[in-house]
């Protein structure tokens, strides 16, 4: 009787907020929406089709993001994609973005940071590129200022998770510069804020974001259970995420809820940490968690690559003395040569943590 809308189109397995894999289902009608949803805002920008220009695809395309924004949305706006199999390897990376020179660049901020600092991409010709997306994991504003003073275009952010298909919010594209913010809901989708009871929060208040929209999964395959943990009785699916909202209606994310730190019972979300240590000047990357502490229950701890090796613990921390209020400092710096990271590049907080344990 041939393929319904509502039939599952993909099993798109996740961590989701446990870690523990499972398989969202998400149908058709799931995956043609979020498509168009994206499309509605890079008409903005792209309003005809593309035909003869590019779309860089340097995540895996099994990951949710690169699924969406790059394969269908790409494919759907007449992009030609150019397939970076090893995006780790800049050189060579560099190389094709001088073949190519594209219009389109959606990537992580571990990406868009280390093309930034890499002399070959500076050199390049960045006259072709309107527009540079972000997901996946936070775009930091030292990456994002960075990136606008070598390319000349603002990297949009965007949030979702493979349970959405997987973009709820996006900033406007005809926005001036890096707000920080993951933007507004997309077309058609309705997001609130939630307390641990599940009740709405008041305006400005932290809450865990719920999102109801076509592109909201089908559930977890075979895991009744654990749908019904996501799911709020009218519909909404809890993503774990802890946001605010601003007046202009504009959702900014503060951090996952198992990745926060509490010191002494104040909720320190390591975004914030890691957000200000990235911004000093010989910091290449940095990844925070909380290390126990008989004192005040938990303290943070940055993990550091150094972008200058005459970088000491000493200087970091007196760093952060000057920006941070007390209880959010990091109370032990380690240098380490990479960070643990996804496929993707995200950064892996839970990594770290396990690289914690063994100590």
């Amino acid at each position: 009787e041939g393929i319904k809308g509502s039939d599952i189109a993909v099993l798109q397995y996740t961590g989701g907020t446990t870690g523990v894999a499972k398989g969202a289902m998400l149908t058709h009608s799931n995956l043609v929406s979020n498509m168009l949803q994206c499309q509605e805002f890079a008409r903005q920008v792209f309003p005809n089709q593309m035909v003869g220009e590019y779309v860089v695809i340097a995540l895996p395309l099994y990951h949710i993001f690169s699924f969406t924004a790059c394969a269908l949305l790409g494919m759907n706006m007449g992009f030609t994609g150019v397939l970076i199999p090893n995006p780790r390897d800049l050189d060579s990376f560099v190389k094709e973005l001088a073949k190519y020179k594209p219009v389109f660049f959606p990537a992580v901020n571990t990406l868009f940071n280390g093309l930034a600092h890499h002399t070959g991409f500076r050199a390049l010709d960045h006259s072709k590129l309107r527009l540079s997306l972000g997901g996946g994991m936070s775009v930091l504003p030292s990456t994002a200022e960075e990136w606008k003073r070598i390319t000349g275009t603002n990297i949009l952010e965007g949030y979702g998770l493979s349970e959405t298909s997987p973009v709820a919010t996006l900033n406007p594209l005809a926005q001036e510069q890096f707000s920080a913010k993951i933007g507004i809901p997309m077309p058609n989708t309705d997001i609130k804020l939630l307390d641990d009871n599940g009740n709405e929060v008041a305006a400005g208040e932290r809450g865990e974001i719920a999102v109801k929209g076509p592109q909201v999964m089908k559930g977890y395959w075979q895991r009744p259970e654990a749908t019904t943990e996501v799911m709020t009785a009218d519909g909404y699916f809890k993503t774990g995420d802890i946001a605010v909202i601003d007046e202009q209606g504009y959702f900014k994310i503060v951090d996952r809820k198992k990745d926060m730190i509490l010191v002494s019972g104040f909720n320190v979300y390591p975004n914030e940490v890691e957000e200000v240590l990235a911004a000093h000047p010989k910091v290449l990357e940095v990844g925070v968690i909380g290390v126990p502490s008989e004192k005040s229950g938990e303290v943070p701890k940055a993990f550091v690559v150094r972008k200058d090796p005459s970088l000491t613990e000493q200087e970091l921390l007196q760093y952060a003395r000057s920006e941070l209020t007390g209880y959010k400092r990091p109370r032990k710096v380690e240098f380490v040569d990479e960070l643990p990271k996804s496929n993707v590049g995200k950064i892996l907080r839970k990594e770290l943590r396990k690289l914690e344990e063994k100590k």
